[in-house]
């Protein structure tokens, strides 16, 4: 029992000092406390503020020397990814764009379960599914598992899609991309996951599902990814709008290139003060 408590209290200490680290609160360089000093701060013992350094160490996220003391040496990112989610397929082509991807796995099963219903096909249909890593300068950020229907995947090769973004094959395709429907949450870091992303098994992920449809209204793309939240964030422009029952409605961004072209060309159009933002 006092070994699991002993386990459990270092977790913790862990957790708060790895939380204050990424969150940049304790600055790349700073200088950690003695052991001494933290135990006091948590109420637990110097053993058990060891194990937590340890773990911190082990993770590059610290470094301990005997006569320089523990001082941290994580590195942030310079700037993490980030989603517009109001424009979401314009952001996927953009992303698409700005990364790189490494193709775990590549195969066909038979459509089942959630994923079947959520492309509205039969459980006698094969779907291609894929599991990628996707990357920015080096440093991997996403974990994607996708479902196409045979028939549109048959379209594109397995080198295609570890080259090029999935969203440029699906219209290569024919496919007429309408909208898609997401939700955003989070999960723990399974083993394969926590290899592919550079964390520990359980680390908090970003989870987000999206299933893409054409104009039709028929599935054409299932995604499963998870995201490091320290590489990857969510945003979304928000404008008050209406009259009497005032709301938040998202605005979506605009891409660099058509920035850059209504900044050359600019279209100046007048509308009333009440009329609501497209959404």
């Amino acid at each position: 029992m006092r070994d699991w408590l002993g386990e459990a209290k270092a977790k913790q200490v862990y957790l708060i000092l790895r939380d204050r680290i990424l969150s940049g609160a304790i600055a790349l360089g700073a200088k950690l406390p003695t052991e001494h000093e933290l135990a006091a701060v948590h109420g637990v013992s110097r053993v058990t503020v060891r194990r937590a350094l340890g773990e911190l160490a082990r993770e590059r996220l610290i470094e301990r020397r005997r006569s320089a003391g523990t001082r941290v040496i994580y590195r942030p990112a310079l700037a993490p990814m980030i989603s517009d989610i109001s424009g979401m397929l314009a952001s996927l082509a953009d992303m698409g764009r700005r990364t790189t991807v490494k193709l775990l796995s590549f195969d066909y099963v038979r459509a089942e379960g959630g994923v079947a219903e959520a492309l509205g096909v039969s459980s006698d249909q094969m779907l291609q599914r894929s599991v990628r890593v996707r990357s920015v300068d080096g440093e991997p950020f996403s974990y994607l598992t996708t479902f196409v229907p045979e028939r549109i995947s048959l379209t594109f090769t397995r080198q295609e899609l570890a080259s090029r973004p999935l969203l440029d094959l699906l219209e290569r395709a024919g496919v007429k991309v309408e909208r898609a429907r997401q939700r955003i949450g989070a999960a723990l870091a399974t083993p394969d996951v926590a290899k592919a992303l550079d964390v520990r098994t359980g680390t908090p992920v970003i989870e987000l599902t999206r299933v893409v449809y054409d104009r039709s209204g028929r599935g054409v793309e299932h995604l499963y990814a998870l995201y490091r939240p320290d590489r990857y964030a969510f945003e979304i422009d928000l404008v008050r709008s209406g009259t009497r029952n005032r709301v938040w409605s998202p605005i979506a961004r605009r891409s660099d290139k058509a920035a850059d072209k209504a900044a050359k060309h600019p279209i100046i159009k007048s509308k009333p003060a009440d009329a609501r933002p497209p959404r």
